[in-house]
Formats: C-alpha cells, structure tokens, sequence
C-alpha cells in the first residue's frame, strides 16, 4: 500500500495541501475509535514536540476529559484502522468523519487558532 500517495490523492479531492505525516510520530486516539461506535472522527492541529496533531475518536461528540485520548504511533494505525491513514496527509486545521460509506473532510479555521 502506498499510503503517501493515497494521501496525497485524498488530499487533492478536497483542494488541501498535502502535509507528509512522518509514521513515527504520535498522534492523540480515544479507545472508543476501535469499538464499533460511528462516526469516525478526526481533526488535526498545529504539530508539536513528537506528536503530529491528530486527534481521532468515535461517536457524536468528543469527551472533554483528560485522560479521552492516548499516545499512538502512527504506524501502528497500519494493523489496526489502516482506512484512517488516507486522511492524515491533511494539514492542520482540517477534519474528517466517516460512518459506513459517507466520508467527509472538512477545513475548520478554528482548529488553527489554538
């Protein structure tokens, strides 16, 4: 699979800039997004320190509580969810939801703003 170019692919059918993901880094992901809960849900922020600024989780709504999202190398997304890969080449600021067939992504300014 050539996740890069799956990437960049995904990121031209939105009109997004594609930002390379280095599949060592951390991203933040709830246990929920390996339940069978939908939506699937992510968004990125601005990257920092060894993380990349994604965020993932399941359901409607994302908790507010600390300790909702865990460290995960990306690489290890590659066995468990390899779908989600496709759209982490997505810059900073943007999101993404799919449940089933549907899949969205979507640019949301606040997400850059802090």
């Amino acid at each position: 699979m050539d996740i890069e170019k799956i990437q960049k692919e995904l990121c031209q059918k939105y009109g997004a800039l594609f930002f390379p993901l280095d599949l060592n880094v951390k991203l933040g992901i709830a246990d929920d997004f390996f339940s069978e809960k939908l939506p699937l849900n992510g968004l990125r922020i601005p990257p920092g320190g060894s993380t990349c600024g994604w965020f993932l989780w399941a359901g409607e709504e994302m908790s507010q509580n600390d300790d909702y999202f865990k460290p995960l190398h990306v690489i290890h997304l590659i066995e468990k969810y390899p779908k989600a890969l496709k759209y982490l080449g997505l810059p900073p600021g943007w999101r993404f939801l799919f449940a089933g067939d549907y899949e969205d992504a979507w640019l949301d300014e606040k997400l850059l703003n802090g």
